[in-house]
């Protein structure tokens, strides 16, 4: 019997998904809320669950709204904003104590249901908007968030690569929105735009622990405060090829670094039957410190101070970071390009095979201790319409050969050159 098995259901507009076990002493609660990347609503729909996180109907206040997650024996909460390929998603969080272990008069789980229902359907509201204070507040919060990321010279050169490689694409929008548009957001454009977002938005409701697929939905009528009409549908990703020369972006800071990035695009996305021989790519060209990057730019020719690489299956895209001073520019690239090269010639070593497929297990192997690891699992076989279970995976990267490798290296091709130096730099 697999028991890592999520059973699946529906109620109200929420595709439900419940992997009944008694592994855990707590329930972990997740639910995805996706929308398309757009320029006129990005920022709202990032800005949303800062104000929603700030009171509801039966807790106005904050300081009502924490107590009452005390009150459930310290339970969690929490969100995250981000991208997925083309999608903008809010992720909230719950992790209560399991019924079991604690003497509570009402059930811990539809205390959470209750309460997680309210946050996301039954907001605080003055004059039927949102309350102006909270929105105020929480514009200046993502403001500061925002503004962190431009303080953060590895991050932003990060972010400006991607932005710069899709620049016509909605992938190019930052997942908290654009400073810029921040000042106009008022508390009823706000609220409608949040009224919108919660009736289009693709809704995925998990929970991990010692209940059963009929209890959730149970739950879920009960507290959700929605309608039965489904959200928008995840189209898969179609991914863009690059042809020709790539393109090369140099901008001036102030910084006493610079930074080297660069963007590649490939065929290959996590639906796609190849996607164990990408996830080898990436780990032997810079996802670990045994990688080529890591071991010939940064240890051999002491030429950078950091030196990875990333891959995005949703987007088709991988990417390659590295912190390098300005002088050595010419000669970083070079040595990039070359493990780029060696990768396509199928330069591999059973060494870079055995430790990144290592590396790999360790990893898919690690889900299984987490409640919320298997929730995002889970979620990416939903998202991408590819059931591929953990077990698939795991063979298939067991499997794989240099050859493989070799011929998914031939996908990946090199983009956008982006390159942060400081202003007094020639």
């Amino acid at each position: 019997m697999n028991t890592t098995a999520f059973q699946h259901g529906n109620a109200k507009r929420i595709r439900i998904h419940v992997l009944p076990t008694k592994r855990f002493k707590t329930f972990a609660i997740s639910l995805y809320a996706g929308i398309p990347l757009a320029e006129d609503t990005v920022t709202p729909t990032a800005l949303t669950p800062f104000v929603l996180r700030r009171g509801t109907v039966t807790y106005p206040e904050t300081r009502q709204f924490r107590e009452q997650l005390e009150q459930m024996y310290g339970a969690g909460f929490g969100f995250d904003v981000y991208k997925r390929g083309n999608y903008q998603m809010v992720h909230f969080r719950m992790d209560t104590i399991n019924d079991s272990f604690v003497k509570s008069q009402e059930s811990l789980l539809a205390s959470s249901f209750a309460f997680l229902g309210e946050v996301v359907t039954r907001p605080v509201l003055e004059g039927g908007r949102f309350r102006s204070s909270y929105v105020q507040a929480e514009k200046e919060n993502v403001r500061k968030k925002l503004e962190s990321i431009v303080n953060d010279k590895i991050r932003y050169a990060s972010e400006r690569c991607i932005e710069e490689m899709c620049r016509n694409e909605p992938y190019r929008l930052h997942a908290l929105g654009q400073r810029q548009d921040l000042e106009k957001i008022t508390p009823e454009s706000l609220h409608d735009g949040y009224r919108k977002w919660l009736s289009e938005a693709s809704m995925d409701l998990y929970v991990v622990g010692d209940t059963t697929l009929e209890e959730v939905e149970k739950l879920v009528n009960a507290h959700f405060d929605l309608g039965s009409e489904p959200g928008i549908t995840y189209k898969t990703e179609t991914p863009v090829r690059q042809s020709g020369v790539p393109r090369t972006v140099v901008e001036k800071m102030e910084v006493s670094q610079g930074k080297l990035n660069l963007g590649l695009r490939t065929s290959i996305t996590y639906g796609d039957d190849h996607y164990a021989a990408a996830l080898m790519y990436n780990g032997i060209l810079g996802g670990y410190p045994h990688s080529k990057l890591f071991l010939n730019v940064r240890e051999k020719a002491s030429l950078a101070y950091y030196c990875s690489s990333r891959y995005d299956g949703h987007k088709g895209i991988g990417t390659i970071q590295s912190g390098i001073e300005v002088q050595n520019y010419e000669k970083a690239l070079d040595i990039i390009k070359g493990q780029l090269e060696e990768m396509r010639s199928g330069r591999i070593t059973d060494l870079e095979m055995s430790q990144t497929k290592a590396m790999i297990r360790n990893l898919l192997l690690e889900i299984e201790d987490s409640a919320f690891e298997m929730i995002a699992y889970d979620f990416n076989r939903q998202f991408s319409g590819k059931d591929r279970s953990r077990e698939e995976l795991l063979q298939q990267v067991e499997d794989i050969q240099v050859a493989d490798v070799q011929a998914a290296a031939s996908t990946f091709d090199l983009d956008t050159i982006y390159f942060l130096k400081g202003q007094k730099e020639e």
